[in-house]
């Protein structure tokens, strides 16, 4: 039995364990139809054409853990944002441990989803916004749509702040040979509200795990919201990201993609712009080594007039691995005095590393200004050898050319504490010492 068709089988199980009358039942029997007749998608499809999820269909993945793992917040500190206070809501094999977490209701709400869909006062709010800007159509969306169950429930009330930032973390614990997670987040800032998240998923193992995550975030008229993702996973942890926006008029919503490791990680940022002076921004800094593969799928489609977009996406790839970036903006006719801009830049430190870059525009507006590019090319040598003539050895010369490559990304990053982590990380994965934050 190859990996659709159990899933498949599984969905008959997974009915029976899940409230049948919960608001969302029509839409996971509804989803399932639509991944039985899609499927998992293929390279002959245009927007996988360089990704390929032939090995992850052929490998036996527990859907259901028979039970999660048990683990000391002293033997996974070093995965938290241990630095600042913060809420804290974790997964140990797509189950919640409330011992790792701490949550609050307290003016906002920072819970579990399996709460909000179960629950009669959440009912309104899950009506409203679950997978209203989540893809119907694209496979492995509806795949999480069906299966949607449990993950992360932050909703920020007209106005309102949480004290601190909210951290989100997913382990696997290695207690099945290879395991499935599909966990599903619904975050919502309403009107003038803010908000700070920071995502990771964390394999613990090395047997095989297999994330189709989804996540919807609703940005109100004048909201503020950061999104973070740390993906620095072992080899043998794959990763789909499968993330919608939807903003309204003078709304703010930045997303900072970090992927540093794992086996392959596809990540599909979607942006709606559903109002007038919305600012979206996207920003990605990718170190890969190994067979490392990793794929950034974007999308901003701007509806409205006087808007913005900016995306940046710095790529350092070495050993046999892969980078992919495929960004597209689509700029409506009504869309007048439209601001968009896209660029990816990528640095090959092996001969044997591929990039594959991609950047779209489609623009049916005539007033707007709107502008792409990419670049692949290897570390300057002149740069390299002026640092080497000043006493710097060649390898940290080099770390200091692909920080400063990687900067105008991380400077972007509004918790301090956070940015100091990417930068030891990427010092980590570049093999150089540092002695100053950039």
């Amino acid at each position: 039995m190859d990996l659709k068709d159990k899933l498949l089988s599984s969905f008959l199980a997974f009915e029976d364990k899940v409230n049948v009358n919960d608001p969302v039942h029509e839409i996971r029997s509804e989803a399932i139809k639509n991944f039985e007749s899609k499927g998992f998608p293929t390279k002959k499809e245009e927007a996988w054409k360089y990704t390929s999820l032939n090995g992850l269909q052929k490998v036996d993945f527990s859907v259901f853990p028979k039970e999660s793992g048990a683990l000391e917040y002293k033997d996974i500190k070093k995965y938290f944002l241990h630095e600042i206070d913060t809420y804290k809501i974790v997964f140990i094999d797509g189950v919640y441990s409330s011992y790792l977490s701490e949550t609050t209701h307290d003016g906002v709400d920072v819970c579990l989803m399996s709460s909000a869909l179960n629950k009669p006062e959440y009912k309104q709010i899950i009506e409203l916004y679950f997978n209203k800007v989540a893809s119907k159509d694209e496979s492995l969306t509806t795949l999480n749509t069906a299966f949607s169950k449990e993950g992360a429930y932050v909703y920020i009330p007209k106005s309102k702040a949480p004290r601190k930032p909210i951290q989100i973390l997913h382990l696997a614990t290695g207690n099945e040979a290879s395991l499935m997670l599909q966990p599903r987040n619904l975050i919502i800032a309403e009107q003038n509200a803010e908000v700070q998240i920071i995502e990771r998923h964390q394999s613990l193992t090395e047997n095989e795990v297999f994330t189709n995550s989804v996540t919807e975030i609703f940005a109100g008229k004048d909201a503020h919201v950061d999104y973070y993702k740390i993906q620095n996973d072992n080899a043998e942890a794959s990763l789909i990201d499968n993330t919608y926006i939807s903003q309204k008029d003078n709304s703010i919503v930045r997303v900072h993609t970090f992927s540093f490791g794992g086996k392959l990680i596809r990540n599909n940022l979607n942006y709606y712009q559903n109002g007038e002076h919305i600012d979206s921004t996207l920003k990605g800094v990718t170190i890969l080594g190994e067979k490392q593969h990793v794929d950034h799928y974007t999308l901003v489609h701007h509806a409205q007039p006087n808007c913005e977009s900016h995306q940046d996406y710095k790529g350092i790839f070495g050993g046999r691995s892969t980078g992919v970036f495929n960004g597209k903006i689509i700029v409506d006719k009504i869309a007048q005095k439209t601001n968009a801009f896209q660029q990816n830049n990528n640095i090959l430190i092996s001969d044997k590393a591929e990039v594959n870059t991609k950047p779209q525009l489609e623009i049916f507006a005539d007033d707007v200004r709107c502008s792409h590019g990419c670049t692949i090319g290897q570390l300057d040598e002149e740069a390299l050898f002026y640092l080497q003539s000043r006493g710097i050895p060649k390898k940290e010369a080099s770390g200091l050319l692909m920080y400063a490559f990687a900067n105008n990304v991380l400077e972007s990053v509004r918790i301090p504490e956070l940015k100091t982590r990417i930068n030891k990380i990427i010092a980590n994965k570049l093999g150089v010492r540092i002695g100053f934050d950039l």
